[in-house]
């Protein structure tokens, strides 16, 4: 497991073929080998959405949402 600091209150954490977006301390987008880029469906705040956006490289209402339990899953 790696862990990298991209901005202020931004981690990215590799986890094996996965990559973690964190927000602050909270895994909110994930690239999945294989799916690609995905957000929570559930929403944290409008700098969280920010953040997300910025992460995955477009608005965060356009990007492909799953469920929290997923993302969670895959630091588990």
């Amino acid at each position: 497991m790696k862990l990298k600091s991209i901005a202020a209150n931004q981690t990215v954490v590799n986890v094996g073929h996965n990559e973690v977006f964190f927000s602050y301390e909270t895994p909110v987008a994930a690239f999945i080998s294989g799916q690609g880029y995905v957000a929570t469906e559930e929403y944290y705040s409008k700098t969280t959405s920010r953040h997300i956006g910025n992460y995955i490289g477009i608005p965060y209402k356009e990007c492909k949402k799953v469920a929290q339990s997923v993302i969670n899953n895959l630091v588990k």
